[in-house]
C-alpha cells in the first residue's frame, strides 16, 4: 500500500513523527512536506503549495494522511481531479482551538487569531477520519469546540461535533528510541549533587518563568543541585532565560540545544529530575524522551502526562501547584530513594515505533 503524508510544518514533533512512521512501516510511505517556518502562513498558504507539488509529482497514493497545519478542504478542493477517490485522515499533533497563545502574539491582541482554529475545525470535517495523540488531546478539543463555535454570530454549525467524534479516535504518537539504546548507562548512583533538567522549547507555554522561580527559591534556601537547560531556542524568547542563565551560573552543566542525539540522550540519562511547569501539551514528546532515559517527572495536574504516569506512582510525581511543586523538588533533593526506586522506561516504552508502527499499518489499512 503506498501512504503519503503531507506534513506544511516539517520539523520537530512533527517531522520526527512523520520520519518515524517511514521508517517502521511495512507500506510505502512519502512525505510530501514545507519546511518548518511560518506556521501561520504554512496553515493559510501551505494547502495551495502542497496542492500544486502533489499534482505535479504525479503522486498516487492509496491513502493520505495530513496533519493538523494542512487547510484540508483547500487541498482537496485544489486536486480534486486526482484525490477524490483516496481516502485523507487528519492527525492532530496540536489543535489551534486550545493551544494557549503568547502576549507576544499581536493577533491575539486584536482579537484575529480565530482562523486557525476554524481551519482546524474544517479539515477534521473534510477527513474520512481523525486521529488525536492522546486521549487527553482528543477530549479537549471535543471540550472546547462548542465554545469555539459559539463565538460566531450565526449557523455555528454545532450539530456536526456528534458527527466528527464518530469518526475520531486516539492512535498515540510513535518515537524512536533508537539514540537512547546506545547511550544506556550502567546503573550507578552517582555522588554529584542531584541534575535538574529542562528538555523543552524555550518558549512561553513551556512554563519558564515558574520553572526557573522554583529553581530560586531552592538555591536560596540552600538546596544543592546542578542543572542542565536543553531544548530549542528562537530569535524572540521569554527573557527569564537569559536572566536565569546569570542567577544558576554556579549550578549549570550545559546550557542550549544538542545537535548530537547521541549526546542529547546521554545527557537524559545524567539527569535525575525533570520538574514539567509546561502550560499546555498535547503528548509532550521532550517529557516522554526524559522518562525513557529514566529521569524523573514531576507534573503538573490535569495533564497530558498523567496518560503516561500508572496510576499507583501518580500522588508521588503528579504537583497540585507551584508550591506543591516545590515540596515535591525539596523531598527528591533530600531523599532521592523515595524515587530510585522508579524506572519511567518501563511506562512509555510502549511509544516505541516497533510497537506502534504495526498498529498504524493495521489502522490505516482498516
Amino acid at each position: 500500500m503506498n501512504i503519503l503524508i503531507i506534513e506544511p510544518y516539517f520539523a520537530g514533533s512533527h517531522k520526527a513523527w512523520a520520519q518515524g512512521y517511514q521508517r517502521h512501516s511495512k507500506h510505502r510511505v512519502e512525505i510530501l512536506s514545507l519546511s518548518g517556518h511560518h506556521w501561520k502562513w504554512r496553515m493559510h498558504g501551505g494547502a495551495v503549495t502542497l496542492a500544486r507539488k502533489f499534482l505535479t509529482d504525479r503522486l498516487k497514493p492509496d491513502i493520505i494522511v495530513a496533519t493538523d497545519m494542512l487547510d484540508v478542504s483547500t487541498f482537496l478542493a485544489l486536486t480534486r481531479s486526482q484525490t477524490a477517490s483516496i481516502p485523507i485522515y487528519l492527525y492532530f499533533h496540536e489543535n489551534q482551538i486550545t493551544y494557549p497563545r503568547t502576549t507576544y502574539d499581536k493577533d491575539v491582541k486584536k482579537d484575529r487569531d480565530h482562523h486557525y482554529g476554524w481551519i482546524n475545525f474544517v479539515s477534521a470535517l473534510s477527513a474520512n477520519r481523525v486521529y488525536f495523540n492522546s486521549r487527553f488531546h482528543l477530549e479537549t478539543f471535543y471540550k472546547a469546540l462548542p465554545t469555539f463555535l459559539n463565538q460566531f454570530p450565526d449557523k455555528k454549525e454545532k450539530g456536526q461535533i456528534e458527527e466528527l467524534e464518530k469518526k475520531s479516535k486516539v492512535l498515540l504518537l510513535g518515537m524512536d528510541f533508537t539514540p537512547f539504546l546506545a547511550s544506556f548507562p550502567p546503573s550507578v548512583v552517582s555522588d554529584n549533587s542531584p541534575l535538574i533538567l529542562w528538555n523543552h522549547r524555550w518558549e512561553y507555554d513551556k512554563g519558564p518563568e515558574v520553572f526557573f522561580r522554583v529553581l530560586w527559591q531552592l538555591k536560596t534556601q540552600h538546596y544543592s543541585f546542578r542543572l542542565a537547560v536543553l531544548g530549542e531556542s528562537y530569535s524572540q524568547q521569554p527573557p527569564v532565560f537569559a536572566q536565569a542563565q546569570k542567577l544558576f551560573k554556579q549550578e549549570i552543566i550545559h546550557w542550549g540545544y544538542i545537535e548530537s542525539e547521541a549526546e542529547y540522550a546521554k545527557l537524559l540519562f545524567e539527569a535525575d529530575v525533570l520538574p514539567v511547569t509546561s502550560l499546555q501539551d498535547f503528548f509532550g514528546m521532550s517529557v516522554v524522551e526524559a522518562m525513557y532515559a529514566n529521569c524523573i517527572p514531576l507534573v503538573p495536574t490535569g495533564k497530558v502526562y498523567e496518560e503516561h504516569i500508572p496510576p499507583p506512582e501518580r500522588k508521588l510525581l503528579i504537583y497540585k501547584d507551584e508550591n506543591d511543586l516545590l515540596e515535591k523538588l525539596k523531598q527528591y533533593l533530600t531523599r532521592p530513594e523515595d524515587f530510585r526506586k522508579l524506572y519511567p522506561q518501563n511506562w512509555v516504552g510502549r511509544y516505541d515505533w516497533k510497537i506502534l508502527a504495526p498498529v498504524y499499518d493495521e489502522e490505516l489499512a482498516s
